[in-house]
């Protein structure tokens, strides 16, 4: 088990240096200067104080120096855990900004997610015994997970929030509101936050019965269960059988799908004007933030490690022969 674990934290801290580092180089890649972007929107007609006020930007971001110097000063402050001020919100820290989004991303992601993953291979193992319900759900299904997560967010927000006036169309939670524990500004906060989550959990949710019906259908037909049925097991016992082998593959598929979903997510948060990590993104890009840019990015690549970490967990837990073999009782 310790090996085991060892490897799988060797692999996730490597992929962890890989990834980060390519998201630092990402904005550098950005066409123009954010500075000099800053201060057009500052609308400065004083040339003097133009250029001084350009050096002292570069100089405390520390965009004058060689890139390979500013690599280093990002890891040496990544691991003091300071992410920096971000240009666009200037003078906020990076930090205080994610902070602020996290809570939001993270409540459209872990519903939709889990949700989609239960509801999903419960339709899915019906499915698979039902004529009726593999007749609905199978076309369904693959119009569900064909369909992009943007252009869904398109279609729920002009049918059900401008077109039927149902749900806001956009933003968290109410203009006049402010965030606070109360009645008025919750049930404003799920309003909005219903049109996002039900995209996500559309999607997802065909791929997720798509699959679960397809590998309970190879389980009934596998040589095990018609050992079972030819000694005259019960059906039942048979299909509970099935499931299990089937959920397997399931879990895995949970683990390959976080980087779709989490992407998904992303763009979903930008269509409906979301203040979470994907609208942080889009102002970032759009005013040419690295700092803030980099520190969602930072906190997209942790979360998407440690949820697959956690999954890994699960499935030593769930599958019998990952432990035989750690044991080295696989032969």
């Amino acid at each position: 088990m310790r090996k085991y674990f060892g490897r799988k934290i060797f692999v996730y801290v490597l992929t962890f240096f890989a990834a980060v580092t390519i998201n630092w180089m990402i904005p550098r890649l950005m066409p123009g200067d954010p500075i000099q972007s800053r201060l057009a929107r500052a609308s400065l007609t004083d040339a003097g104080a133009a250029e001084a006020l350009y050096e002292y930007f570069n100089n405390m971001f520390g965009l004058d120096q060689p890139l390979w110097q500013q690599y280093l000063n990002f890891w040496v402050s990544l691991l003091q855990g300071d992410l920096g001020i971000s240009i666009w919100n200037f003078p906020t820290p990076v930090t205080e900004l994610i902070m602020g989004a996290v809570p939001y991303s993270l409540g459209l992601l872990l519903p939709s997610i889990l949700l989609s993953w239960f509801v999903g291979n419960w339709f899915g193992a019906y499915a698979a015994r039902s004529k009726w319900l593999d007749n609905t759900i199978l076309p369904l299904g693959y119009v569900l997970t064909a369909t992009p997560y943007m252009w869904l967010a398109l279609l729920l927000a002009w049918s059900l929030g401008i077109v039927a006036d149902l749900f806001p169309a956009s933003g968290s939670y109410g203009l006049s509101l402010q965030p606070a524990f109360t009645w008025t500004f919750i049930s404003s906060l799920l309003e909005h936050w219903f049109l996002p989550f039900l995209s996500l959990f559309l999607v997802a949710l065909g791929g997720w019965a798509i699959g679960m019906r397809n590998m309970i259908i190879y389980e009934l037909e596998s040589e095990y269960s018609n050992y079972l049925q030819a000694l005259g097991a019960p059906r039942r016992l048979i299909r509970r059988y099935a499931f299990r082998n089937a959920m397997l593959p399931q879990i895995t598929g949970l683990a390959v799908q976080l980087g779709t979903v989490v992407a998904g997510a992303l763009l979903t948060e930008i269509v409906f004007s979301y203040q979470g990590l994907g609208y942080l993104i889009l102002q970032a890009i759009q005013n040419q933030d690295f700092f803030l840019l980099q520190g969602a990015f930072l906190f997209i690549v942790i979360g998407v490690l440690i949820a697959n970490f956690i999954i890994d967990v699960v499935y030593v837990m769930v599958d019998p022969r990952v432990r035989v073999q750690m044991q080295g009782g696989a032969k």
